[in-house]
């Protein structure tokens, strides 16, 4: 495809999410003002804060939570993402069996019962989110990736997943590219989800139930005070004081800078890019069948990720997870050309029949991953804060799960969760600047390197693995 005509496909594609970038969206909740008390703080309106806000709230009712971020509920990444909701707690389950190898049957076990409590709770409160047990399709798009398909199924099948292999005609069958040579479905492990509506629903949820909510307050710091933590905040346009004092806190931050200086060493923010297309006519759903619905990735080190919409767009996204040095965060940062070209490059070679669909949206967001790609936990001032952070892209199932453990380690004692190696144990450490960036992008052009020679890895991934440390994007 040339670059005039991805120029002219890009042209008029709004900069902004398409998730939310609809009338639907609620009005913003007050900022937070004067001072303030609570049993529980939660500092973040993500997935991670309100699961731990709307469980909190249904274990105690009387509990007194209150609920602040920096924007508006879900306006960052659980706002932003592909609306994948998978059952895996550990970004997949070759990570989990590498990385967690004496409890990955407890935590399938575990991922699977967590998916389908999500089911019940967007049953239970109406959310209106476009849940769907649509499942996975995995495609190989180069021959050597066929092989790692049959690894992965036989794997899946040893934990009692419900897996098929498809060859060429099989997969095309289901979704119809010419790149595609063989696929894995995964049939009921992974739901669609429409990523700002379930973040909506739980704050309609979580205000319900009688949490307090106040959105555009941000904690500038956090301190002892006595049995309890004092947060500073600064809220509305005229950045006005207020504070809260909580007996305890859940801090789900995720990717932002952290207001713990011991996750600085722990979490690496990443830039993740998104396409929209504009619906899809009849013709064009035809020329590439996908009447399943199913959520779709590619196999190689830098995969794409994608997805039919309920009004009949494709989302088309990922690929050049990019990092940017010093852990920087910034709003002019979620728009990167280079990265959206590459993109529509790609989607008209995975669909050339669809050489005259245009996009209506590109975006980007940024998302938090840690060494071992999958969520970590840990307490601080003595047990009045649990924190969780590292999902890597799959928060959108697992946050839910995570906040079970915040509150879990909140209650103190032992409980079958807070007793997990996957809750006990923290990552490797990033190391400091310059060298992080350096790792980093290093990484990332040997990840390429190795899809560009048929998954040979190099001496610098080979090293990554044997320290345990081995990753796609």
């Amino acid at each position: 495809m040339t670059l005039p005509h991805i120029g002219r496909a890009l042209a008029d594609a709004t900069p902004v999410p398409y998730w939310l970038d609809r009338p639907e969206r609620p009005d913003p909740l007050p900022p937070l003002t004067g001072a303030q008390t609570a049993d529980l703080l939660v500092i973040g309106g993500g997935y991670s804060g309100l699961w731990a806000a709307l469980e909190a709230k249904r274990a105690e009712p009387d509990r007194d939570v209150l609920l602040v971020d920096a924007g508006t509920c879900g306006w960052a990444a659980s706002g932003r993402n592909g609306g994948f909701c998978a059952a895996s707690l550990t970004h997949g389950l070759a990570n989990g069996v590498d990385r967690f190898p004496g409890e990955i049957g407890e935590l399938e076990r575990l991922g699977r019962e967590n998916l389908d409590a999500i089911a019940a709770t967007v049953a239970e409160f109406g959310i209106d989110c476009d849940f769907e047990r649509t499942g996975e399709l995995a495609v190989a798009v180069e021959p050597y990736q066929l092989d790692g398909l049959a690894a992965d199924a036989e794997l899946a099948r040893r934990y009692g997943h419900r897996v098929r292999l498809l060859d060429r005609d099989e997969v095309r069958a289901e979704v119809h590219s010419p790149t595609y040579l063989g696929g894995l479905v995964d049939a009921d492990r992974v739901a669609m989800v429409d990523p700002a509506k379930l973040a909506w629903g739980l704050r309609r949820a979580c205000l319900d139930l009688g949490v307090r909510v106040h959105e555009h307050t941000r904690v500038t710091g956090l301190r002892a005070d006595g049995p309890a933590l004092h947060a500073a905040t600064v809220g509305g346009l005229d950045n006005a004081p207020g504070s809260v004092r909580a007996r305890r806190v859940v801090l789900a931050t995720n990717a932002f800078p952290p207001l713990l200086r011991r996750l600085r060493a722990y979490v690496v923010p990443v830039y993740d890019h998104v396409l929209m297309t504009e619906p899809l006519t009849p013709a064009q759903r035809d020329a590439i069948g996908w009447r399943n619905r199913q959520g779709l990735a590619d196999t190689g080190n830098l995969f794409h990720y994608y997805r039919i919409t309920v009004d009949g767009r494709i989302l088309f996204g990922g690929y050049d997870a990019v990092y940017h040095y010093g852990n920087r965060v910034a709003p002019e940062l979620e728009q990167n050309p280079a990265t959206f070209t590459t993109l529509a490059q790609h989607f008209f070679t995975t669909f050339p029949q669809l050489a005259d669909v245009r996009f209506s949206h590109r975006w980007g967001g940024v998302i938090d991953t840690c060494t071992r790609f999958c969520p970590f936990f840990g307490t601080a001032y003595g047990g009045r804060l649990a924190y969780a952070a590292g999902y890597t892209g799959l928060g959108v199932g697992a946050t839910r799960f995570g906040a079970r453990v915040l509150l879990d380690l909140l209650a103190g004692g032992n409980t079958p969760l807070t007793g997990l190696d996957l809750v006990r144990r923290k990552p490797l450490p990033f190391p400091p600047e310059p060298v992080r960036a350096l790792g980093i992008n290093l990484t990332r052009w040997s990840l390429a390197r190795a899809d560009a020679r048929e998954g040979r890895r190099d001496l610098w991934l080979r090293t990554l693995d044997r320290f345990g440390l081995g990753f796609d994007s």
